[in-house]
Order: structure tokens, then sequence, then C-alpha cells
């Protein structure tokens, strides 16, 4: 029997297992490729005005050009009508000014020509006479009572002057507020008749009369202090009174004329408060004076222009009228006919007196505008009209009719802006 278990040498430790048999090395499996790690991205700076998160995370896709979002085109205010809903500059309100007539001209200048021409007849009828009459005594004075009727004469004439200018000033604060309106309607776009202005003056012409009479009393108290003054000077010291009296009153008329440009510049925007917003004539004075406060240069350099532009053009329009028809009767009266001459500085005068009737028309019609132009100016650079104005043009455009007048006083009273403000 053969025995299984290996020999050991006595007293030693079991014998080794034996060794297993060579096997020579075949082909091992090469693992796959380790893919290199790329090295942290560089932080990149945003764009200048890039919003945030424009800039990729580290790691992602290149950096894209930023692109600003799409940003709203400039709107312009609306111009529903005569100007843009916003405050006016020199050039959008001299064109405004001119283009009321245009705009609606049956009203405007039927009114202004009846009311420029009625006050020319009146000038020329009771003036005239008045004048002529007292100019009469003049020359048929015994010689010593010549300086004294000469002085009466001088202020004859002045009062004389009164009652025109007031009929002027009347006839001239009734188109005012009249033109104040169309103007106002014309800035909503809308077109009214001389009935439908008429109508929305109803009530307020009795208190446009007693401020033309206000003004009439403050010229006629200023020429009456002149006229006294002369007359006094004449009957006490004779021939010299009377120059020295001429010239004392023209330096007091001249500083009167000042005063009464500034007075008449602070308040040149009543008739357009009291028909606009509806106050009484003390409300409406102090109004005036409110609204002019830090615009009074402004204010009277455009009325001062719109004025010059208007002289300028009538000018320019009856001058060469009255030249060409002097050069014409001296041609088609070579004979030197006394009755011909005259029926030619007839026709020629009364020629020249149309063309100027039609001229002061429409420069009435132009400084009224420019005047109630300036008020819905300072009204939206102190109390921002233009935005009550967007608001009520919206809403009747939506057909919503709950809206208010926006030229009427608000409920709780006028609030102007703080200085800096947008309105200011």
């Amino acid at each position: 029997m053969t025995d299984p278990t290996p020999w050991a040498p006595p007293g030693g430790a079991p014998a080794e297992p034996a060794a297993a048999p060579f096997t020579p090395p075949g082909p091992q499996p090469v693992p796959p490729p380790v893919p290199p790690v790329a090295p942290p991205a560089p932080q990149q700076a945003a764009p200048f005005g890039a919003p945030p998160g424009s800039v990729p995370p580290p790691g992602g896709p290149g950096p894209q050009p930023w692109t600003p979002p799409p940003q709203q085109g400039w709107t312009p205010p609306p111009k529903p009508g005569l100007i843009p809903l916003r405050p006016l500059t020199l050039g959008p309100l001299l064109g405004a000014s001119f283009q009321v007539m245009r705009r609606n001209p049956r009203p405007t200048f039927g009114l202004s020509l009846l009311l420029s021409g009625g006050v020319s007849v009146l000038a020329l009828l009771i003036s005239g006479v008045i004048i002529a009459l007292a100019w009469q005594r003049v020359v048929t004075a015994a010689p010593g009572d010549a300086d004294a009727i000469l002085s009466g004469s001088l202020a004859i004439s002045f009062i004389a002057m009164l009652i025109p200018a007031g009929v002027a000033f009347g006839a001239f604060a009734v188109l005012q507020g009249v033109i104040s309106l169309e103007v106002a309607r014309g800035t909503l776009g809308e077109k009214l008749r001389l009935r439908g202005l008429l109508r929305m003056a109803r009530g307020r012409i009795g208190v446009l009369i007693g401020w033309a009479a206000i003004l009439l009393g403050a010229v006629a108290a200023a020429f009456i202090l002149i006229a006294i003054m002369m007359f006094g000077l004449g009957v006490a010291f004779g021939a010299g009174g009377v120059l020295f009296g001429g010239l004392l009153g023209f330096l007091v008329g001249a500083a009167m004329f000042v005063l009464g440009a500034w007075l008449f510049v602070k308040t040149s925007l009543v008739p357009s408060v009291l028909m606009m917003e509806r106050l009484t004539l003390r409300a409406a004075i102090i109004r005036s004076w409110r609204l002019t406060d830090g615009y009074f240069w402004r204010t009277l350099g455009i009325q001062l222009l719109v004025a010059v532009i208007i002289g300028t053009a009538t000018n320019i329009v009856t001058q060469p009228i009255a030249l060409v028809g002097f050069l014409f009767i001296g041609l088609a009266n070579p004979m030197d006919d006394l009755g011909a001459y005259l029926t030619g500085m007839a026709i020629v005068y009364l020629l020249t007196l149309i063309v100027s009737l039609i001229a002061s028309a429409i420069g009435l019609i132009v400084q009224s505008a420019a005047t109630a132009l300036i008020y819905l100016d300072l009204r939206m650079r102190k109390e921002g009209l233009d935005v009550e104005l967007v608001r009520f043009v919206e809403a009747r455009q939506a057909g919503d009719a709950s809206v208010p007048d926006p030229y009427l006083p608000r409920s709780g009273g006028y609030v102007p802006s703080p200085a800096g403000g947008p309105w200011s």
C-alpha cells in the first residue's frame, strides 16, 4: 500500500505543499485610458451694463456677446388739436397763435372784425368831433384867453381819447375771453361755432366788461391826472407853464406807462382765468398774479414779440397801399385838379382804413390766442395740466363722459408741485 501523506523530517514543521507547475505568461487586458482633467477656466468679468447671469459658469460654453433688451421707442406727447399736450416752447406757442384763426376762421375772424370795426368807427365819430370842437375854440379865442383855452383844449383832448379807449378795452376783453375758449377747446380737438362759443361764455361777459371797466378806470385816472397837471400849470404860469406842463406830463406819463405795463403783464391772464376756470373777478386777478410769478419776463417777452410781429406785418401791408395810391393820384391828375385830388385822397384813405381794419382784426386774434396759450403753458409748467388734458382726451376717446372738464378748478384746490419737481 502507498501512504499519500508527504514526508516530514522528524521533530520539524510540516512540509510545504508542492509548487504549482510553471505556466508561461499570456496577453493581459489593457485598461481604458483615463481622460485628462481640464484646468478650471479663469473667472471672466461681465461686460459693462450686462445683467447678472450673462456670464456662463466655469467649464461651460464660452462667453457669448451680451445683447441689451429691446427698449421701447420714445413716444411724442399726443396732439389732438391745436398744440401738443406738453409745456410749450416759443416755436409751438407762436405757431399755434397764428393757427387759431386758420383753424376756425368764421367765429374768430368774424367777431374780431365786428369789434375792431365798431371801435374804429366810434373813435372817429366821438373823438374826432370832440377834438375838432376843442381846437376850434383855440383858433377863435381872444388873445387874452388864449393860454387858458389852450390848456383846457389839451385836457379835453386827453379826456376825449378815453371814450374810444374804454370801448376798445371792453371789446378787447370780450374778444380775449371768447378766443381763450376757442384755444381751450381747440387744444382738446374740438371746433365750435360762434354760437357755441358764446353759449360757453354765457354768464361771464358781464364780469369781463367789469374787468375792462377796472382797466379803463386806471387809464382814465392817469390821463385825468396828467390833464389836470397840465391845465393847472398853464393857468398859473401862462405859455411857459403850458410848455413845462407838457414836459412834466410826458415824464409822468412815461413813469405811469412803465408801471401800467408791469401791472398789465401780471394781470393779463385774467380773461382766460375768468372764462376757463369761471372764478370770481377778485380770485381771477389773484390767480393771474400767482401764475405769472417767476415767468414775468417770459410772459412780457412773448407778448411784445407777438405785438412787434403784428405791427410789422400791418405796416408791410398798409404802407405800400398808401404809397401806391398817392403815386397813382399824382399820375392820374396831371392838371392838379383839386376836386380830383380830394376824391383820390378819400379813396386811398378808405382803402387803407379797410385793410387796416382787417389787419387789426387778425392781430387781435393772434394777440388774444398768444395770451391764452401762455396761460395754458404756465398751468402745464406749474400744475401738470398736460397730464389732466391727456387723461381727459384718452377718456373721451374711450367713450367715458364722466371725466370732468380739465380746465375747471380741482375740488381740493390747486397744489403746485414742489420746487425742483417735474412741473416746476
